[in-house]
């Protein structure tokens, strides 16, 4: 600032001198009015700077006084910073003896204090997805801040921190042996969330409405189970929430809702045979087909033999069942041999097989093709599995296994279909068997007959 003022007060002088000296220079043009006037501008240049000399010299002394009282200054914190420096030295090694006196002092304190860290780390995890926690919730903050505080070397557990992680230990083991309704609010199928009465069952099963619920820890949620198990289950469900004392039987999950958990993934039978794709619902189709054709044979034998059971039991030939029409053959031919006679009842009852044997090839063959159909849908599926593992690798096993799943479903529908096929088959044909014996039978005791008349 010192240096910007002198520079203005030069520069204004020059100028002045310059105006005066052009100011001069108009007036008198001569050498000994140029000199003089040089000489009275020196004079006047010479008194300003004795005056700032002067300033400066003045000035002097207050630089000087200020510089001693921060030369002074800076003694003072380079003292203070030796005693700081002293006396940290001397509070570090008080505090290593206060510690090792803490150290001495505690023993076998240590040891509990590890232990009691350690069980509030593990019951923390253990409430937090606990079942119990959905009626008393907190538990497990209590226990995390527990477990943080004794891991740090400068905060101990006090006597009633202690007690409370007891209690907290021996709630737990309390509830796990009771049965107790509380109202909470559970998000139900839709995703609304109903205030409802929910029955808890010790620390495995929570139930509401006779649906199991879910529990979620993170966000401290019930939720209806998106698949229940199956009816007989859901009733028991339903009887123990309607009790209000007594033994009732329950269906009890001891894995505290895992395995209920996974009822979701698992397919149920509608899914499975969707996963069959179109072989699998060839193969529901002919199972179809088979189960109507012997539905229908089944009802036609049945009538049929009915039908041949009155004939047995009336002389009179009638038209409305195979014997009747083939012992009309008798009456149609009175005078032939017996012989020809055997013939013509020969060709009539070969005429009454189509009908009693009508479509049992055709089961038969679907007993037998149903199960080959399988086995096409499984090696198809196994091709496009190992297309999967080609493409995806081997690092998923789910992928793998689910491939299989699906391929082997087509083997099991096959199987479903062919079984009972076969069984059906066979029934039909034994009864069919039976019609066509009884046929031939009586056709044998009408040439028997035929043959002591000609004799």
């Amino acid at each position: 600032m010192k240096f910007i003022k002198q520079f203005s007060q030069k520069a204004i002088l020059a100028a002045t001198f310059a105006l005066s000296t052009s100011a001069m220079a108009e007036q008198a043009l001569d050498l000994d009015s140029l000199l003089k006037t040089l000489e009275q501008g020196q004079v006047a240049q010479t008194q300003q700077n004795q005056v700032r000399e002067a300033e400066f010299k003045a000035k002097q002394d207050q630089q000087i006084a200020m510089l001693n009282a921060l030369t002074q200054k800076r003694n003072g914190e380079l003292a203070r910073s030796e005693r700081l420096e002293t006396q940290f030295e001397e509070n570090e090694i008080k505090l290593q003896n206060l510690t090792d006196t803490l150290s001495k002092r505690m023993g076998s304190l240590k040891e509990l204090f590890g232990v009691l860290q350690q069980v509030a780390g593990d019951s923390s995890t253990k409430f937090q997805t606990s079942v119990v926690s959905a009626q008393i919730p907190g538990r497990s903050d209590f226990m995390d801040e527990m477990a943080q505080k004794m891991g740090s070397t400068s905060r101990l557990a006090s006597i009633e921190d202690i007690e409370k992680v007891w209690y907290e230990l021996q709630r737990e083991m309390t509830e796990q042996g009771k049965v107790s309704r509380f109202n909470t609010e559970v998000i139900v199928a839709g995703g609304e969330k109903v205030n409802k009465e929910v029955l808890r069952v010790g620390a495995f099963n929570l139930i509401s409405d006779g649906k199991y619920l879910s529990y979620n820890p993170t966000t401290n949620t019930l939720s209806e189970l998106t698949r229940q198990p199956v009816s007989r289950f859901t009733a028991t469900a339903t009887d123990l929430q309607n009790a209000s004392n007594g033994v009732v039987d329950f269906a009890l999950d001891p894995t505290g809702g895992s395995i209920l958990g996974l009822l979701v993934q698992a397919p149920n039978t509608e899914e499975q045979v969707h996963q069959g794709g179109a072989v699998g619902y060839v193969i529901l189709g002919v199972g179809v087909l088979a189960l109507l054709i012997a539905l229908e044979r089944f009802i036609s034998l049945m009538l049929m033999g009915a039908k041949i059971n009155r004939q047995l039991k009336d002389t009179t030939a009638r038209d409305d069942n195979p014997l009747g029409r083939v012992m009309k053959v008798k009456d149609q031919y009175p005078d032939v041999a017996y012989d020809t006679l055997e013939l013509k009842l020969s060709e009539a009852i070969l005429r009454e097989m189509p009908k009693i044997t009508r479509n049992l090839t055709l089961i038969k063959i679907i007993s037998v093709v149903a199960p080959l159909l399988g086995l096409l849908g499984t090696v198809t599926g196994m091709i496009n599995t190992f297309q999967a593992i080609t493409l995806f690798g081997t690092g998923d096993p789910k992928l793998m296994a689910g491939g299989i799943s699906q391929a082997l479903v087509t083997t099991v529908l096959g199987l479903v279909v062919a079984i009972p096929t076969v069984f059906l088959y066979t029934i039909l044909n034994t009864r069919s068997r039976n019609l066509l014996l009884i046929l031939q039978e009586q056709s044998a005791g009408i040439i028997a007959e035929r043959s002591e008349k000609g004799a």
